[in-house]
């Protein structure tokens, strides 16, 4: 694989520990601020909020410049936010940097996805997009645990002041080796109509499809690792090192699932999504009861990063496939649903622990997410069975310059 493929996945590892370490640290935050956990809960919603708003303005407005210095721009505005999180002096603030740093989460992903597939014949895509994605999961073995570790021992704020020096690091990365002409080319195609055909994508059936597959599925996966921290020393038992560890195997199963999810994407890409969401739903319903014993919570969380991470290079190269005469906006807005998801699985979640339900009850939230995604997965594949056997139109030919 392209050497270029690392700075992508440099960049994915400090967006990766910055999305996910808050979960870890929430418990600190809330206690810091004086809200509650649910309040708390808001830095994932707003983080999730923020990239889904900044996936396609950014994604747009990158049209215009090549796509190594885009990525290099956004990592800067991911530094930003983290600085200013690392400095908040309330929950409003702290909210804020949130939200600065996660514009550049979508965007980053989107266009990165496009670069990464490029680089490489196109039977290796998803492959290639899952090595990039690698960064993201790789995170949650290592820059999360020990960003928590470092949160509780030294404080969250340092936490998040050492992401803001992981953004320049992905920076230099992006400028050593991202080839310079990945996305010279769409200056040309921009002012070809590029971004009309960016949004006209967006209205292909199994596009939007793909789409409600992420945010339902994805979500599902986050309505339980949100609270992952309160749920683990207050429902399982675990102490502070204990948590870290879960958050470790949560990491190990989200490597697992990405890469042979990446794997398998290329050869059979419907069938592993029916599996993989059937599979989390059930598991993130048994979770509601498992995740009073610590062995069992461990099993269901090492199977619940790996179900859930299966999905993510599958949906991504079904978008990409889908849009492949233009790609990058479908693309981004597809990161932008799985943060959509995870707002709503984050706020939901919210939700049944302040209804009094209980501190697991986000879990069998997250089951009712993934199941309706499988839905949408058969409903997919039924329409796309019905629709090979219809004779077609020849697409509208897109110049290649334009991908």
């Amino acid at each position: 694989m392209p050497i270029a493929l690392l700075a992508l996945a440099i960049g994915a590892f400090g967006i990766g520990t910055t999305e996910f370490v808050i979960m870890g640290l929430l418990p600190q935050v809330a206690a810091e601020f004086g809200v509650s956990i649910p309040t708390a809960g808001y830095l994932v919603t707003g983080y999730a909020v923020g990239v889904l708003v900044g996936a396609p303005f950014m994604t747009i407005l990158g049209t215009r410049v090549s796509r190594k210095h885009m990525l290099m721009a956004l990592m800067g505005i991911f530094v930003v936010g983290n600085l200013l999180s690392a400095v908040a002096p309330s929950f409003g603030v702290m909210l804020g940097g949130r939200v600065v740093a996660s514009l550049a989460h979508g965007a980053f992903f989107g266009i990165g996805s496009v670069v990464a597939a490029n680089l490489v014949a196109p039977h290796k895509r998803a492959s290639a997009i899952a090595l990039m994605f690698t960064g993201l999961t790789v995170a949650n073995v290592v820059g999360v645990p020990l960003g928590t570790a470092l949160g509780q021992q030294a404080g969250w704020r340092l936490t998040f002041a050492v992401v803001a020096a992981l953004g320049v690091v992905a920076v230099i990365g992006v400028a050593l080796l991202v080839p310079a002409d990945q996305g010279s080319r769409d200056l040309n195609a921009a002012r070809a109509g590029l971004v009309r055909r960016e949004v006209a994508a967006l209205g292909n059936v199994q596009v939007l499809l793909a789409m409600a597959m992420t945010v339902l599925g994805f979500g599902g996966v986050f309505a339980a690792i949100t609270y992952i921290a309160p749920m683990m020393t207050e429902a399982a038992g675990f102490g502070e090192s204990g948590l870290t560890w879960m958050l470790v195997l949560l990491g190990v199963g989200m490597v697992i699932g990405n890469l042979v999810g990446g794997r398998l994407a290329d050869r059979a890409l419907m069938p592993l999504l029916y599996v993989s969401l059937a599979a989390l739903a059930v598991v993130l319903g048994l979770f509601t009861f498992a995740a009073y014993s610590q062995l069992a919570s461990a099993v269901a969380v090492l199977l619940i990063g790996t179900l859930g991470f299966a999905t993510v290079p599958p949906l991504q190269k079904r978008v990409l496939d889908l849009a492949s005469g233009a790609p990058t906006l479908a693309s981004a807005v597809n990161v932008g649903a799985f943060n959509l998801g995870n707002a709503l699985a984050a706020w939901l979640g919210g939700v049944v622990i302040s209804a009094g339900l209980g501190i697991t009850a986000p879990n069998w939230v997250g089951a009712l997410l993934a199941g309706s995604a499988f839905v949408l997965a058969v409903i997919s594949g039924l329409l796309e069975r019905r629709q090979a056997h219809r004779p077609v139109s020849a697409p509208a030919t897109v110049p290649a310059e334009a991908v």
